[in-house]
C-alpha cells in the first residue's frame, strides 16, 4: 500500500507495505480528499457495488454492501469504489435518483472508514449528492464529459479519475474499431487531463483510466496493457481495471467467478507496467500477490 494520511492530522499513518517501491524519478502523490496519497507504492481499490445483479462485489442490500466494504477494509484496501449502476456490456442505465437511493445509504454508513471513499458514476447529480454525504473521490467513465459533472468536481476538492471508452455500455462491445489503441486512447486522455486542468482542477487530483473493457477488444486490452507504461507520459498516476472482466474469460475460458486467479496476475502486470492504482474485487488476495511481487523487488 501506500503512504497515507488525513490532511488535518499531524502525523502521517504509515501503512504496511504490499506493493514495489517504483523507481523514485516516478513517484507523486494524490490529493484525495482528506487523505494524500504517496504513490511511490501502488494502492488497491476494494469494488463494492450495489446493483441488482452484484453479489460478490456488494450485494442487493444496504446492509450487504456496507458488510461487504468493512470485509475489504479488513483484507487491505486502500480505497473503496461504490457505485450504483453497472456498466458491464449490455447494461441498462438508471435514474438519477434510482442511483442515489442505492449508494447514498451505503456512503452514509461508511463515511467515517479510516480510508477514502469513491463513487463509480457518470452522473453530476450523483457526484454532487455523494461528494455532499462525504466521498473522496469520483471515477467518471465518461471523464467528466456530460453536463454540470465538471462543475461538480471542481466545487470540491476530491479527486478524479478520467476514463477512456468507446461508446456507451449497451452497445460498446458492438464491433469498436481503432487503428492505434493505444495512441488514441493516450491522446483522448491527455486532453481531458489538460482541460480539467484548465478549468481549475489541480493536477494531484487527476488519475486516468485507459478503460480496459470499455468499447475494446481482447486484442485491444492485450496492447493497452503491453503498452500500459506509456502513460506514465501524462504525469498523472494510472489506474488499472481488469479484475474479473471478460477478456480474461476469454483468455483462460473461466466464467466470471472463477476468474481470481487472472485477475491478480493481470493486476500485477499492471502494477509492473506503471499503475498506481488497481481496482479489485479480490483485495486479500490481491495484496498478498503483491507483498510476494513487492518483497522479490525490494
Amino acid at each position: 500500500m501506500g503512504v497515507r494520511c488525513e490532511l488535518n492530522c499531524a502525523q502521517s499513518s504509515v501503512l504496511s507495505p504490499q506493493s514495489s517501491v517504483l523507481s523514485p524519478q516516478s513517484s507523486m502523490f494524490l490529493h484525495c480528499g482528506s487523505f494524500q496519497f504517496d504513490l511511490s507504492r501502488p494502492l488497491v481499490m476494494g469494488i463494492v457495488n450495489v446493483t441488482p445483479d452484484s453479489f460478490s462485489d456488494g450485494g442487493r442490500s444496504r446492509d450487504a454492501a456496507v458488510a461487504h466494504a468493512q470485509q475489504l477494509i479488513l483484507e487491505g484496501a486502500d480505497m473503496l469504489d461504490i457505485g450504483g449502476e453497472s456498466t458491464r456490456p449490455g447494461a441498462r442505465s438508471v435514474s438519477v435518483q434510482e442511483e442515489l437511493d442505492r449508494v447514498l445509504p451505503v456512503i452514509e454508513a461508511l463515511r467515517g472508514a479510516p480510508l477514502p471513499l469513491s463513487i463509480d458514476t457518470c452522473k453530476a447529480g450523483v457526484m454532487r449528492d455523494a461528494l455532499s454525504a462525504g466521498v473522496h473521490m469520483v471515477n467518471d467513465i465518461n471523464a467528466l464529459q456530460q453536463p454540470e459533472a465538471l462543475e461538480a468536481v471542481l466545487s470540491s476538492d476530491a479527486a478524479v479519475c478520467l476514463m477512456h471508452k468507446q461508446g456507451v455500455p449497451q452497445n460498446m462491445q458492438i464491433e469498436p474499431h481503432y487503428d492505434d489503441v493505444v495512441g488514441e486512447v493516450m491522446d483522448f486522455l491527455r486532453i481531458r487531463v489538460a482541460e480539467v486542468q484548465v478549468a481549475g482542477i489541480a493536477r494531484e487530483r487527476i488519475v486516468v483510466d485507459p478503460g480496459f473493457g470499455f468499447g475494446k477488444t481482447l486484442a485491444h486490452n492485450l496492447d493497452l496493457l503491453r503498452h500500459l507504461d506509456g502513460f506514465s507520459a501524462l504525469g498523472v498516476p494510472i489506474l488499472a481495471g481488469l479484475s474479473r472482466k471478460s477478456m480474461l474469460g476469454a483468455i483462460t475460458g473461466q466464467d466470471v467467478g472463477h476468474r481470481v486467479h487472472a485477475s491478480v496476475a493481470a493486476a500485477l502486470l499492471a502494477v509492473q507496467r506503471g499503475a498506481r492504482i488497481v481496482r479489485v474485487h479480490d483485495v486479500r488476495a490481491t495484496c498478498d500477490a503483491i507483498k510476494v511481487w513487492n518483497a522479490v523487488n525490494e
